[in-house]
């Protein structure tokens, strides 16, 4: 049985569906020992009235177990099963006629370098990817691994330029992959930042779901 496949996914914000009112989605990706709980919290600042949330749960609160910068074999199975996590999660959005184009992917940490991931190894066309303090999975950066185009899918990565656990390099290089899959990507390094999340970075995040929904304003339904 995958590790995270049994745990539960909050759902909230507008109903997706035939008739109902979610013009995009999100899903929010937790980091290492937090809760969709945690992560959840965010939306509180984000527009809400038109946007369909997906948070899932890790098990144990940890999406896996080494740091990413570890070889990928150290952090398998769990990591494999929380990227299957995510594609459970567009898919269902996608029956429920809220196309991947439209759906937002956002993660602190853990859950950033999940998105970004995610969307490397599963290329296409997305309303956005969202990556808060976190870059591409593995110990080393093997381009030849990814291919395919996001088809300029806008992705935000914010991080601070002394992260303890994150390397400005690992972001550089995530930031160039996914350049090279023809993404729109926009790199913000915050000078001395602890490893939060800023009022910056959600005016990103606003703007990126302004865009995706085609909204007048980032602060659409706040």
């Amino acid at each position: 049985m995958p590790i995270h496949a049994d745990e539960p996914v909050m759902r909230f914000g507008a109903e997706s569906g035939a008739g109902k009112s979610a013009e995009i989605a999100m899903i929010m990706l937790h980091g290492r020992g937090a809760s969709a709980g945690d992560i959840s919290r965010l939306a509180q600042m984000l527009p809400r009235e038109h946007c369909a949330f997906a948070v899932p749960q890790a098990s144990g609160n940890s999406w896996y177990p080494q740091s990413f910068l570890r070889p990928r074999a150290e952090n398998e199975p769990h990591l494999s099963s929380a990227l299957a996590v995510i594609d459970r999660l567009v898919l269902q959005f996608e029956a429920e006629g809220i196309p991947a184009e439209r759906v937002l992917l956002l993660g602190f940490s853990q859950g950033a370098c999940l998105s970004c991931e995610y969307a490397a190894r599963n290329p296409r066309r997305y309303g956005g990817v969202l990556a808060l303090s976190g870059g591409l999975i593995g110990e080393t950066i093997d381009t030849g691994e990814y291919g395919g185009s996001l088809e300029g899918t806008p992705v935000f990565i914010g991080c601070s330029d002394r992260d303890p656990h994150i390397p400005v390099t690992r972001l550089e290089e995530t930031a160039q992959v996914l350049k090279s899959l023809q993404a729109a990507v926009n790199l913000q390094l915050y000078p001395g930042m602890p490893h939060t999340i800023n009022d910056d970075e959600l005016k990103h995040v606003r703007a990126v779901m302004a865009a995706t929904a085609g909204w007048t304003t980032g602060d659409h339904g706040v």
